[in-house]
């Protein structure tokens, strides 16, 4: 006689989820309910073992899954809300719980898993006490809702987290009673919750590091020690350690035992990255010609988790104007300067610039504060000078600014260097003094983006670009050229000449005192890999500080591809003018890394 599992109700299996991990396969499996059989499949040790395209799984294999798949199976079934099932698992024949592994047959025919999961449950009893104030508790855990196992989980979770987001860390379950009324078809739940006490943040005890100092590690993490226990504290103190940039790995722990005076030690255990970095960057276009990029970092500069980084780049190698520009950067950043969340920093840059309108000598400073208002949203302010040698039409000056730097940046977008969904949003505004060589003044810039993607595996990606930009006070030649606005390449109107776009006063050009952009693209995924894009750019380029609808504007269109690394896509866009005498005439070829936006 064929043996059957008949399923129990234990209380281990509903509040731990007994089972293996699932792998991927296909036998033939059968059951009375046919909403059951995505969920048995993926559950069945079976499929995933004939699924294995790598190597040729042994009789003995076999016999060993299906013994397993058992529980595998009456699992599936509970999760599911099905708790008088019958599950059968034939080899040929013969059922597989009566088959020892080392008394596989040679050779296997026909497997066959026969599952009848009987009627589902329903709660009868659903009771979880006591709950904190102000818990929300999965709305399936009530009387008359399907006996889910997984919202029984997912209920005694949610009562535990409410405790600990109370200030009970280690609230656990103290008693639980689960039962099954066959003749009513119900599942009947009482669980007792053992709140534990109330308590504070006791010491962050550190270790693993060498060379970051312990007491900069406990200034940087920020956990209030002494005020009450809240788990998105450690959270919150995590994020802040890993974004030093100064460890590759960081984990924060509770301790087992409570210490003196109801006080809940943290120990942090780190491992360190390693100190330098060097990175290269290279893009490319047959208008703009070649970008090389470079830089140096060093993660731990003075031993509490400073970033010094030295960026050089030199762009329009090879581009139609022969025009070359360099750009040295220097950069400071140390974390936890006043608060966990708010880091100092300074930079130092230095250019020699070659534009279409001018050439410029820079040297520039600045100093301020960063403060990490929530995760998305950053916000920094400083001080600054600029000080240029401005050459236009063989004219030769110079100019110095006082600067007051401040910027807010939103970041809601799903990746970085390849976003599918979510917003971004840059705001920056810098008020100037004319010390010399220039009016007074204000440039504003930002920059809103808006990704969305659906279809199947959300393969279809629409994304949005909105640039504006405005200097408010002195226009022309009495404004810091490179403070003024141009439109045409890559970071505006691809197809357009790079910032080909300004505005013309007095028969000298120079940039404009308004700028509005716009980049709309649809990214159609081909394969996991590849990706394919079709892109329209708008720019529009004023004299006055806002935006009027006489403005000289100028439009691009074109068609990319994108591969993707895993890391970030590498891009490869044909632009073409959509406006203009030379519309649709020309091909501008641009290469790079990432998304264009």
């Amino acid at each position: 006689m064929k043996s059957i599992a008949k399923s129990t109700v234990a209380a281990v299996a509903l509040l731990a989820g007994a089972g293996l991990p699932a792998l991927a396969q296909t036998v033939e499996i059968t059951t009375t309910d046919e909403d059951l059989e995505d969920s048995l499949s993926d559950a069945s040790l079976l499929r995933s073992l004939e699924d294995n395209e790598t190597e040729a799984p042994a009789p003995s294999d076999f016999v060993s899954a299906a013994r397993a798949d058992y529980r595998r199976m009456l699992t599936a079934l509970y999760n599911d809300g099905y708790y008088g099932g019958t599950v059968s698992i034939l080899i040929d024949g013969r059922e597989a719980s009566g088959i020892e592994p080392l008394d596989a047959p040679s050779s296997i025919g026909r497997i066959q898993v026969l599952v009848d999961p009987g009627p589902r449950f329903t709660f009868g009893r659903a009771v979880i006490e006591p709950v904190a104030p102000e818990t929300e508790v999965d709305e399936g855990f009530a009387p008359g809702e399907p006996a889910r196992s997984g919202v029984v989980r997912s209920a005694v979770s949610d009562v535990i987290g409410g405790w600990r987001d109370y200030g009970h860390a280690k609230a656990d379950v103290a008693d639980q009673q689960v039962t099954a009324n066959h003749a009513a078809d119900q599942l009947n739940v009482d669980v007792a919750i053992a709140p534990g006490p109330l308590l504070t943040f006791g010491p962050l005890v550190v270790s693993g590091n060498r060379r970051v100092r312990t007491e900069r590690i406990i200034a940087i993490a920020g956990l209030p020690t002494g005020e009450r226990f809240d788990p998105e504290e450690i959270d919150l103190a995590t994020e802040r350690l890993r974004r030093t940039g100064a460890f590759s790995a960081v984990s924060l722990e509770e301790a087992e035992e409570i210490g003196p005076n109801q006080t809940l030690p943290i120990e942090g255990l780190f491992v360190e990255d390693k100190l330098r970095r060097v990175g290269f960057g290279i893009e490319v276009s047959s208008v703009e010609g070649l970008t090389l990029s470079t830089f140096w970092l060093h993660r731990n500069l003075l031993g509490g988790a400073e970033r010094f980084r030295i960026d050089g780049e030199i762009n329009g190698i090879g581009a139609e104007t022969d025009e070359i520009d360099y750009e040295v950067d220097l950069s400071f950043n140390k974390p936890a300067i006043w608060g966990p969340d708010v880091d100092l920093y300074a930079n130092l840059g230095f250019g020699a610039i070659q534009d279409p309108a001018f050439d410029l000598l820079l040297a520039e400073g600045e100093i301020g504060l960063t403060r990490i208002v929530t995760p998305d949203l950053t916000v920094s302010g400083g001080v600054g000078f600029r000080a240029a040698e401005v050459t236009i039409d063989s004219q030769t000056s110079d100019y110095f600014l006082l600067t007051l730097p401040l910027s807010a940046e939103f970041d809601r977008r799903n990746n970085e260097l390849n976003p599918e969904s979510g917003y971004y949003i840059d705001a920056e505004l810098t008020p100037f003094y004319g010390v010399e060589g220039s009016e007074s003044g204000a440039r504003l810039y930002s920059d809103a983006r808006y990704y969305r993607s659906f279809g199947n595996d959300d393969r279809f990606t629409l994304a949005g670009r909105l640039q504006f930009g405005s200097v408010v006070g002195p226009t022309g030649a009495d404004a810091p050229a490179d403070y003024l606005f141009y439109s045409g390449g890559g970071g505006t109107v691809r197809g357009q000449e790079f910032q080909s776009l300004g505005v013309t006063i007095d028969g000298t050009d120079f940039g404009g005192n308004a700028f509005l952009g716009a980049q709309a693209e649809a990214r159609i995924g081909v394969t996991d890999r590849i990706e394919a894009v079709a892109f329209y750019d708008y720019g529009q380029i004023g004299e006055e500080s806002l935006p009027a609808s006489g403005d000289p504007s100028h439009a691009g269109v074109g068609l990319g591809i994108r591969y993707d690394t895993g890391i970030g896509p590498i891009r490869l866009d044909l632009a073409t003018p959509a406006s203009g005498d030379d519309a649709y005439n020309s091909v501008a070829v641009y290469i790079g890394i990432g998304q264009s936006f």
